[in-house]
């Protein structure tokens, strides 16, 4: 199983890739409490386990780490079908954004609105809603304190473009105004863009190319 993996000051970040669409799976753990969350529990429950186990190189000896919360990005299938298992495996807790939470096939515990705050033991995760892929999409940012931010974007923004709106102008003109004005208008250049699928890249990259992707209107 390949990984990448982020190691912060007081957060490891380690990612990999799953299923037919290679959907990002990214795991965050507190350097200092073993706390963890998992982002989009896509696929592949095997892979995803073995995730967790790895992840405790990334704490002290005697530190133990524990699953906490599970964070579907969007509704869509591809971003959690591994998530039934995982919650009957972990007890962790459900979270997804309150529009999309009954279309996922999984109770949600935690039905998140745009600006809530989930504490964990050692880091903290906003959620922001971005209306367009999905009517629930949600992007979480990590502010990592003494470095550059951390933005998990789901199926919201991508390297070269916002996600798929299916060339609907009015969905397209709202995750674009969201993608700007609640990410570009908000972050520094140097955030750090985890895409749900592909390649990580900063706002710095992409924000040259915003005129274009308005006018291209996808």
């Amino acid at each position: 199983m390949q990984q990448k993996i982020w190691q912060l000051d007081a957060l490891s970040i380690r990612r990999i890739v799953v299923g037919e669409l290679d959907n990002n799976v990214y795991l965050l753990t507190a350097r200092n409490s073993g706390a963890q969350v998992l982002i989009d529990a896509a696929d592949d429950t095997a892979a995803i386990i073995e995730l967790l186990d790895s992840a405790k190189a990334d704490v002290a000896a005697d530190i133990d780490t524990q699953l906490v919360a599970v964070v579907t990005t969007h509704s869509h299938p591809d971003h959690h079908r591994a998530l039934a298992e995982m919650i009957e495996k972990t007890g962790a807790t459900t979270v997804a954004g309150s529009l999309d939470a009954a279309a996922i096939p999984v109770p949600i515990d935690v039905p998140v609105e745009h600006g809530d705050r989930g504490d964990f033991d050692g880091f903290s995760l906003e959620a922001i809603h971005l209306r367009g892929h999905t009517p629930g999409s949600i992007a979480l940012l990590y502010q990592a304190p003494g470095g550059p931010a951390q933005l998990f974007s789901g199926d919201s923004l991508f390297p070269g473009g916002v996600g798929n709106t299916q060339r609907d102008p009015e969905r397209f003109a709202q995750l674009f105004g969201d993608v700007c004005e609640r990410i570009f208008d908000r972050l520094p250049d140097d955030t750090v863009v985890h895409p749900g699928h592909g390649k990580e890249t900063t706002l710095g990259a992409e924000r040259p190319a915003l005129a274009d992707w308005q006018a291209r209107g996808w």
